[in-house]
């Protein structure tokens, strides 16, 4: 079977911060697609870890203890992706995917202020294959 024993520890350490009210966030490169909007062709990654049923059942477990997508409440919008391959002209097509989360606690949702997929750094001479996401929260 399919395994993803970080995201159950992950899990495990989210709920017991929501229990105790902690105010907390969680970001990174998950490597989860969460839906069919993070990906320029669906289709294409069927079968990928990223993008596989047990994983998304894990990041929706994660969602489903009250945690939010910090990009996804300012921007619901398709294309708009944190990940493009160097191969097949990705990039200059926005082939991308959406991999990179903020997952933001109940208790810390409100001072969100914005967040933002940093496209620049993609353009630079000999980028990452990742650009940066930007949370901005209110002190």
């Amino acid at each position: 079977p399919y395994k993803l024993a970080w995201m159950d520890r992950l899990y495990d350490y989210a709920e017991k911060l929501v229990q105790e009210r902690v105010p907390f966030l969680i970001g990174g490169d998950f490597n989860v697609i969460p839906e069919d909007k993070d990906c320029h062709d669906p289709k294409a990654w069927v079968g990928d870890a990223a993008f596989r049923p047990e994983t998304h059942d894990k990041y929706r477990a994660l969602i489903n203890l009250g945690l939010y997508d910090a990009y996804r409440i300012f921007d619901k919008e398709e294309e708009r992706y944190s990940f493009w391959d160097y191969q097949r002209g990705a990039w200059q097509n926005n082939n991308g995917i959406r991999i990179d989360h903020f997952l933001l606690s109940s208790t810390l949702v409100d001072r969100a202020q914005s967040c933002v997929i940093d496209k620049e750094p993609r353009e630079w001479e000999r980028p990452s294959d990742h650009t940066p996401i930007v949370l901005e929260l209110s002190s």
